[in-house]
């Protein structure tokens, strides 16, 4: 009898698009947690990458390049009523998917709404359409007469996906220390209330990468411990954060979006040239790049408050990335390259040595306690103990597209839904022991810490919390 729970019983089949890093990762969880035989999954992809991984479960390995013209004539015999589409490839139109899923009746999960190649760096295409922005106003178009179809699931990996629950618990965490009364929120109108009760006006996903080898990057190499194309085709788009309404210093790069839920703003600039200040417990004060993800807007969208078409609360939200030590050499070169991609691409998994971290969580700041950090501080380690085939920063995703996968199995006609639609508590249980410890942690770390120490700046020392104080310039 096998020693993991597992969650459910599906009767249908899993079609895996991609098979990079995560999709190697989540093949396994799958196995282990799904009641599914091995000779029900097929793995779409266009490469070789884990072709013997798959033959090891005995799945089935299709080695395809998905384009449009191609698409459904490739997955026609695969997907069907009751089957299930997880999507963790690059350069294959999330959109296109999910209205195909529909039309077969199976479910879907990605971790990112990808467009199809050449999407995130089209010239042609104004930078306000190249942003998540749109791309996520896209795929909300698509509920209108849709709300009870086959469940999908978009951006539900690590993040954007595992910490829009990590913000609720950190919402309820915040409330029971500072003896505020949450009760039991269930609706968006619910959670963004308890926020602007708390006072939270500042949302980090702040995270720092530790993991190193000792085969360190060489010159025009791009090194990462997840996929390096996914990093640079968020890298490439405009950055993007979601704009609280306690910000009174709008950046004079900005730009706002003359379409849709109006919760984001964008910058004149790519997010892998784009740096902001944050703090994680064991990192403390660093440096990250603010890079485009989908849980800036959304996290900061299902917390706003209008008063009729008035916005009367919102937090700023956006992502603070400090990768692995080699990746943050390879964006800087990438950068210096006028974002022109490295010959040769390498993942760090095996070769990585002993005792690194992916430190990921969400930073609440702005309350009376200023600032708070909660989220997963997993060693590379304990990662390898706890899965096969994954790092620290890749079991977070993959864990969170297994969770995700379960609730939606669970919930199998709930039309499309984003991450802070789902139950976190059930997503949060199933992750749990796959995210080593989870911890919270108060600081009084501000971004004006230690600032005009050694020269004067442009700062406003009125609210440490703006985000002219945390962009780096």
């Amino acid at each position: 009898m096998s020693e993991h729970k597992v969650y459910i019983d599906f009767p249908g089949r899993i079609v895996l698009i991609g098979f990079g890093s995560i999709g190697q990762g989540v093949l396994p969880l799958v196995l282990r947690h799904v009641g599914i035989p091995a000779d029900r999954i097929t793995i779409v992809t266009a490469e070789d990458r884990g072709i013997e991984e798959a033959k090891r479960y005995g799945v089935r390995f299709v080695r395809e390049v998905l384009v449009r013209e191609n698409f459904r004539r490739v997955l026609e015999p695969l997907v069907g009523r009751g089957d299930f589409v997880l999507n963790v490839s690059v350069d294959v139109s999330s959109i296109a998917l999910i209205k195909y899923c529909w039309e077969r009746g199976a479910m879907y999960l990605d971790t990112c709404i990808e467009p199809w190649a050449g999407g995130y760096t089209d010239p042609g295409v104004p930078a306000a359409r190249r942003t998540n922005y749109a791309l996520r106003e896209e795929a909300l178009a698509l509920r209108p007469g849709n709300a009870k179809s086959p469940t999908a699931v978009i951006t539900h990996g690590a993040n954007p996906g595992l910490v829009s629950h990590f913000v609720k618990q950190a919402l309820l965490n915040l409330a029971a220390d500072t003896g505020v009364d949450a009760g039991a929120p269930a609706t968006r109108e619910d959670w963004a209330g308890l926020a602007q009760t708390l006072g939270v006006r500042v949302i980090h996903i702040a995270e720092r990468d530790t993991q190193v080898s000792p085969v360190r990057k060489k010159k025009n190499e791009f090194v990462n411990t997840w996929s390096v194309d996914g990093f640079v085709g968020e890298g490439q788009q405009p950055c993007e954060l979601g704009w609280g309404s306690h910000e009174r210093n709008f950046p004079r790069d900005g730009r706002r979006h003359d379409f849709g839920c109006g919760a984001a703003i964008w910058l004149a600039q790519p997010g892998c040239a784009t740096r902001v200040r944050t703090w994680t417990p064991a990192a403390g004060n660093i440096f990250g790049f603010a890079i485009t993800h989908g849980e800036s807007i959304s996290i900061a969208d299902f917390l706003t408050i209008r008063d009729g078409g008035q916005v009367v609360y919102r937090p700023t939200v956006h992502y603070a990335y400090h990768p692995c030590d080699d990746a943050v050499l390879s964006m800087h070169e990438f950068v210096g390259r006028n974002c022109i991609v490295q010959d040769s691409k390498r993942i760090l998994m095996d070769e990585i040595s002993p005792g690194g971290i992916d430190e990921l969580g969400v930073l609440l700041a702005g309350h009376r306690k200023n600032a708070y950090w909660f989220g997963s501080q997993l060693t590379v380690d304990e990662a390898r103990q706890l899965a096969p085939y994954n790092n620290a920063t890749s079991l977070q995703v993959t864990v969170s597209c297994l969770a995700g996968m379960i609730w939606a199995m669970e919930n199998p006609n709930r039309g499309l839904v984003e991450p802070d639609e789902l139950d976190f508590r059930r997503v949060l249980e199933i992750c749990a022991d796959y995210l080593g410890p989870v911890v919270g942690e108060y600081t009084d770390w501000t971004p004006l810490s230690d600032r005009e120490r050694l020269f004067p700046e442009d700062i406003d020392k009125t609210d440490p919390w703006q985000f002219k104080n945390v962009r780096v310039f």
